[in-house]
């Protein structure tokens, strides 16, 4: 009699504990189903969920920015006028035929002088322009302060040049005193110039101030 009231309180201790694994398992599952519902709905509402399908991958080439271009005259143009902003420079261009020294002074009387060989805008090589300049106090002619101050220009200063249908924008290189005696004004030079020079006389021996830029920028008119 002992030995089978004690096998009947040792199954009936077994089936407890059975029931007891079984309700905790139970319990388990909902806390894991409840935990795991509460993690979803909360990346779902940070966005943070993988996408079911993977995000497509451009394969076109981004576009690049279609550059200005410069507009380049079509034809040489003979200079019109010249400015200077940070002189305050403003003055029209004559273009005489001849390198009869007479002839080229008496057109220096009306202001700047395109020298007759040299380049023309909008093609390659060095315009030449010549202008007067006088300091003295009362100049009855203006034309020979026609290129007062160019001496006073730094690098990058910019030069406007007219022609008859574009605007030819040269940014300074050099500015330098010189010895016609001495120091000769090239004319056939690369790339586009230009080539400003102060003087008293085309026949005439002196130092001059001279100014040379390149062109930067041509513009439509």
């Amino acid at each position: 009699m002992a030995t089978n009231s004690t096998s009947v309180k040792a199954a009936a201790g077994i089936a407890r504990a059975g029931h007891k694994a079984y309700s905790r398992k139970w319990s388990f599952l909902v806390v894991f189903v409840l935990v795991l519902f509460i993690s979803t709905s909360a990346a779902a509402a940070l966005d943070i969920l993988p996408d079911s399908q993977p995000k497509k991958v451009a394969t076109e080439e981004p576009k690049a920015l279609a550059a200005t271009p410069v507009l380049a005259a079509t034809e040489p143009e003979l200079p019109t006028k010249i400015e200077i902003p940070t002189i305050g420079l403003a003055q029209d261009v004559s273009n005489p035929t001849s390198t009869d020294v007479q002839l080229l002074d008496n057109a220096l009387l009306t202001g700047p002088v395109r020298y007759p060989t040299s380049s023309k805008l909008g093609v390659s090589g060095n315009v030449i322009i010549f202008g007067h300049s006088s300091y003295l106090p009362i100049v009855h002619n203006q034309a020979f302060k026609a290129f007062d101050g160019i001496q006073k220009l730094k690098k990058g200063d910019r030069i406007e040049v007219t022609g008859d249908s574009h605007v030819f924008v040269y940014a300074v290189d050099t500015v330098e005193k010189e010895n016609t005696a001495e120091d000769a004004i090239p004319l056939n030079v690369e790339g586009s110039t230009l080539t400003l020079a102060t003087c008293d006389s085309f026949g005439e021996k002196s130092d001059r101030f001279v100014v040379t830029a390149t062109l930067v920028e041509t513009d439509a008119l």
